[in-house]
């Protein structure tokens, strides 16, 4: 549970931040943020849907953010658009503790020429390789490795036992949550008299600025040149992104997917869990993959694709109604058989 704000920030102020309007008493102080069902007094929720209104008002809330005022409310209201990005931008402003910074621990190894920024916090036994530069404010929890000639940018936070290895390079506020592991070797062998010969894996990794990746995920180094995730881009737990990927900004990435090796992902695409991507396809911009797809074909820029292996949305949607009808379909061409067939008998 998150501490409580002392003596708390007024309503009035969130509005200002966010560019909202005030609904009731604008001094109320809020102390904290909460979901509809655990709020306390103090505490700010957020109401997306008209029909949770009866439970607002059941809640013990000291305020809303709300998309349009409820008039037979007592409680402020905070009026906006879009009630839970406003949330989340408040919380992530005033209600979430800030970083503890510890410093460097006794414990980190570094290697020579290392350059580490102001306000940077490295936890126990965290290995730095020769030539990393830090930028300010840098996070490292304990455990963490970084190869060689890396480049971490300002804000950017490693969870624990994160791994970089050598040479690679990471914007600013970007988040790497526990066990991920970045500039790993990409997955290439040539056959050969039946045996499969390494590929040496000589590129690197680009991530650019306010990408986060989430627990456990791969992505691997580049055959040569790089492998990039572009700004903005969310990436879920437990995915693989393979050599020479290009991933475009604003990307969504759900849980388990893979991508095979020099596949080029758009702008603003939409991935769902466990879907599979092939090698060497384009993926255009806005496009939208649905959970669990085989992906073998590139897909046009704002298509909709779905199934394994994946084709056209919409016929897929259509396929997957009639498999639940195929027994009903069956018996019903089972009977016409038998009546064409008794047909053509007494002819």
């Amino acid at each position: 549970m998150l501490p409580k704000l002392n003596p708390g920030v007024r309503l009035d102020e969130l509005a200002q931040c966010i560019q909202g309007h005030v609904h009731g008493d604008g001094d109320v102080l809020l102390t904290g943020v909460a979901s509809l069902e655990q709020a306390e007094a103090g505490d700010l929720v957020f109401v997306t849907d008209s029909s949770l209104s009866s439970l607002a008002r059941q809640s013990h809330a000291s305020a809303f953010i709300i998309s349009q005022a409820v008039e037979d409310e007592s409680r402020p209201q905070l009026i906006t658009p879009n009630p839970l990005y406003a949330f989340a931008l408040l919380t992530q402003r005033y209600f979430l503790p800030s970083i503890a910074r510890h410093g460097i621990a006794d414990t980190v190894v570094k290697g020579h020429d290392v350059r580490i920024g102001p306000d940077t916090s490295i936890g126990a036994f965290v290995t730095l390789g020769d030539r990393v530069q830090l930028g300010a404010r840098v996070t490292l929890y304990p455990g963490v490795v970084i190869g060689h000639d890396v480049v971490i940018g300002d804000d950017s936070i490693l969870y624990p036992n994160v791994i970089v290895l050598d040479g690679c390079q990471i914007g600013a506020r970007v988040i790497v949550q526990c066990g991920s592991v970045i500039g790993s070797d990409g997955f290439g062998y040539v056959e050969h008299q039946g045996r499969h010969q390494k590929i040496p894996q000589l590129g690197s990794v680009v991530i650019e600025d306010d990408v986060e990746l989430g627990a456990n995920v791969t992505v691997d180094r580049a055959t040569f040149g790089f492998t990039t995730i572009k700004r903005g881009t969310k990436v879920d737990n437990q995915v693989q992104i393979a050599h020479n990927v290009h991933i475009g900004e604003d990307c969504i990435l759900v849980a388990q997917v893979g991508i095979a090796g020099s596949t080029t992902v758009g702008h603003h695409v939409l991935i769902g869990g466990q879907a599979g991507l092939t090698d060497h396809l384009t993926i255009g911009d806005q496009a939208k993959i649905a959970a669990g797809s085989g992906v073998s074909r590139s897909v046009k820029a704002g298509k909709a694709v779905g199934g394994s292996m994946a084709f056209d949305y919409t016929s897929w949607l259509k396929v997957q109604a009639l498999i639940q009808r195929l027994p009903e379909m069956r018996k019903e061409i089972q009977e016409l058989k038998a009546k064409l067939a008794d047909r053509e008998a007494t002819q």
